[in-house]
């Protein structure tokens, strides 16, 4: 008699089957994160340098729109990586 645990998995694989990554398709993979953690630490170094001079400048307005835009240009890369990384699995998954 099977768990509950087992049946769930043994859909889930029928529905998406799990692929075995190669080595060099994990340093594929690896490569973009690297290339997006840099450009994320890059937007992060620039804007909240900005924001610290909209500080000492006293412009509260600028300061919510630079962190606004942060936190937006921060979630843009994010998934902008991940969705370069599906589209890698997708293309490693066909033959």
């Amino acid at each position: 008699m099977k768990s509950a645990y087992e049946l769930a998995m043994e859909r889930l694989q029928k529905g998406s089957p799990s692929t075995s990554l190669t080595d060099e398709q994990k340093k594929e993979l690896a490569e973009v994160d690297s290339k997006y953690q840099a450009k994320i630490a890059e937007k992060e170094l620039f804007l909240k340098d900005q924001i610290r001079k909209a500080q000492t400048e006293g412009k509260a307005d600028d300061i919510d729109s630079l962190q606004n835009q942060l936190v937006s240009e921060v979630r843009r890369l994010r998934d902008e990586c991940e969705a370069k990384k599906e589209k890698l699995r997708n293309a490693f998954a066909k033959p």
